[in-house]
């Protein structure tokens, strides 16, 4: 019995006991390194990356992806050993020592291999080992195994057939009798054929941050008095402003200069103005937040997430751009933390990148607003008694009208508007 070391699921935040198995990085029996990535967990906030405490062979994975699992659950053991050689050509079996086409299993000529380079039982060839293998119809005699106990490593059957002496072994008398096992996790599902037609159904868990989002919704739709108001706005002052200056400000920046900016830019100037957009009710109290913490949503590898931008109020254009950047980049790839989806006093949706032409967004609480932008589109409006056309979004602000008031709400939205319209607003601070 090898001595082993636990990998458990890590205390993730202070709320947080339950957490969901994301992707194993690392298939069991695989080697790997200290501190190396070996395993993504959900909670309901952000994916985090397990990192294997010592370097050694992944045992007993105990949760596949998918499963639930509690702070502190051991979920796979790691057996620490030494480094394997490194799978360079040099590190083969030489030629004479493990022939290419050996003889006949019967024959008495053929010379008995090495007692390293041909395991006694399946338990020293290590799994990724035998599927190499099997991928390559090799004989595990054939191949110096270099591990620990004389284990046979994927390290080594690479390392044999760069050397140039992979040509598969005799054909066998008949195919293997156990096959590989598989890789994909088993998820619950059911296929009920009727009548000809197939009508499969897949049933798996919600993931951690999916119960996240629904369970936030539904608090919102069940406790807040939510409303939403609209108006619409004419892009095309930004939109002139952004082809002006978007060559000089990537040059000296180095992030493009989006829409987004300028909203948040634009609501800072609204939530100044109108303060109860920016307020959160605590039980019988309304707190006044006199800072401007604003939610950029984003939608990430799982789902739709809210990182927040600190103190938008002290922030230039090209810091916001880039932070937006960077957490799209992160929600893309799961690794935001925890940390930055905390807190916010207002949120910003931009549907518009999906196509939206309209829609109501919901407050995330504790929250008492949020701002949905829309696809931008050249419509026929009216000016100074002309019909044009113009580069129109619809924006919508849904409030909790326990604490905003509607003449507050549509005094806001019209905020926005007028700031929009006429960016220089932003500038001068009219």
């Amino acid at each position: 019995m090898f001595n082993v070391i636990e990998v458990k699921i890590p205390t993730v935040g202070e709320s947080i006991s339950e957490v969901q198995v994301g992707q194993w990085l690392k298939q069991e029996g695989e080697w790997v390194n200290k501190d190396e990535d070996l395993v993504e967990i959900e909670t309901e906030k952000a994916s985090v990356q397990i990192l294997a405490p010592v370097s050694g062979y992944l045992r007993n994975v105990l949760k596949q992806e998918e499963e639930f699992a509690t702070v502190g659950d051991v979920i796979a053991s790691i057996e620490p050993a030494d480094a394997p050689n490194d799978a360079a050509p040099g590190t083969a079996a030489p030629a004479d020592s493990a022939p290419a086409t050996p003889a006949a299993s019967g024959s008495a000529s053929a010379p008995a291999p090495a007692a390293s380079s041909a395991p006694g039982d399946g338990d020293k060839i290590m799994p990724a080992a035998q599927r190499m293998l099997d991928d390559f119809g090799l004989k595990a005699s054939q191949v110096q195994a270099t591990g620990p106990g004389g284990r046979l490593l994927k390290e080594d059957v690479q390392a044999f057939l760069r050397s140039g002496q992979g040509k598969p072994a005799a054909p066998p008398a008949a195919p293997a009798a156990v096959p590989a096992a598989p890789r994909q996790p088993v998820r619950d599902a059911s296929l009920v054929t009727t009548g000809g037609h197939n009508r499969g159904e897949e049933i798996k868990p919600m993931s951690m941050i999916r119960r996240t989002i629904a369970s936030r919704l539904v608090e919102a739709q069940q406790t807040a008095a939510l409303l939403t108001t609209f108006n619409e706005i004419n892009m095309r002052p930004v939109m002139e402003l952004r082809k002006k200056y978007r060559d000089a400000f990537v040059d000296k920046h180095g992030v493009k200069l989006g829409f987004m900016s300028f909203f948040a830019k634009a609501a800072v100037e609204g939530l100044r103005r109108f303060p109860a957009v920016n307020a959160e009710v605590r039980g019988n109290n309304v707190v006044m937040r006199h800072y401007y913490d604003i939610g950029i949503a984003i939608g990430g590898g799982k789902g739709l997430v809210v990182p927040v931008l600190r103190n938008v109020e002290e922030m230039s254009f090209a810091r916001i751009e880039n932070s937006i950047a960077e957490f799209a980049e992160r929600a893309g790839a799961n690794q935001l933390q925890p940390a930055d989806l905390d807190g916010g006093t207002f949120t910003i949706s931009n549907g518009g990148i999906y196509g939206s032409l309209l829609s109501t967004p919901i407050v995330n609480p504790p929250q008492s607003g949020i701002l949905g932008l829309h696809s931008i589109q050249e419509r026929p409006v009216a000016e100074r008694g002309e019909v044009v056309i113009r580069p129109m979004m619809y924006v919508a602000l849904t409030y909790d009208h326990r604490v905003v008031d509607g003449r507050e709400a549509v005094s806001f939205l019209k905020t926005i508007k007028d700031v929009m319209e006429d960016p220089a607003r932003l500038f001068l601070e009219v």
